[in-house]
């Protein structure tokens, strides 16, 4: 297995090839994810809102400001 220190030292091509090499396996994995039921519930209650014209969308560059705020 590979240790965080290994990842930190790799170069950042390589760190978005094992990147790439996860998400492929992941993908093939993926019948076997169970979603939660929070989940479900959330995504219907946002297409819901969607659907009703009552959701409120954010650009882009102002939710990685409020995500970054929230992590400080």
């Amino acid at each position: 297995m590979i240790a965080l220190e290994q990842i930190h030292r790799m170069p950042l091509h390589e760190k978005l090839l094992v990147l790439e090499a996860i998400w492929e396996d992941i993908c093939r994995e993926e019948k076997n994810l169970e979603v939660p039921q929070w989940h479900k519930d959330l995504l219907d209650e946002r297409e819901r809102l969607v659907k009703e014209g009552k959701a409120q969308f954010v650009v882009w560059e102002e939710a990685k400001r409020q995500i970054k705020e929230a992590l400080e």
